[in-house]
């Protein structure tokens, strides 16, 4: 059976997700948008998993789309947590890209399903 890249990626991300939250807590003492970036990166593999098993394709369109949108989400928080200092720059640039990666897989995905309508 071939593999489901974006599935595997997106609860590698999660994994990656949790562990910077539990960094921001226990070491930054940061609570608020530690939980912010980690409701929004864990969500994106739970909808991946939703749409699989979606019951038509116009849910699985739209589970994969939310995914997307909390993938966009979980960059800003990213980013805020770079800007703001909780996290530095090589380890922005490491989960920053493979949030990117996500969105550009999402992307393709949603174009991929929008031929299928057409």
């Amino acid at each position: 059976m071939k593999e489901n890249v974006v599935k595997a990626k997106s609860f590698a991300f999660a994994l990656r997700v949790v562990n910077l939250a539990k960094y921001l807590q226990g070491e930054k003492k940061e609570f608020v948008l530690s939980k912010q970036v980690l409701r929004s990166g864990t969500a994106i593999g739970a909808l991946v998993r939703e749409a699989e098993h979606a019951e038509s394709k116009a849910d699985f369109a739209h589970k994969m789309n939310i995914a997307l949108k909390e993938a966009n989400e979980t960059l800003y928080w990213l980013e805020l947590l770079h800007q703001a200092e909780f996290i530095d720059g090589p380890s922005y640039q490491s989960i920053g890209a493979d949030s990117q990666e996500l969105i550009k897989l999402l992307v393709a995905i949603m174009k991929s399903s929008k031929k299928v309508k057409s």
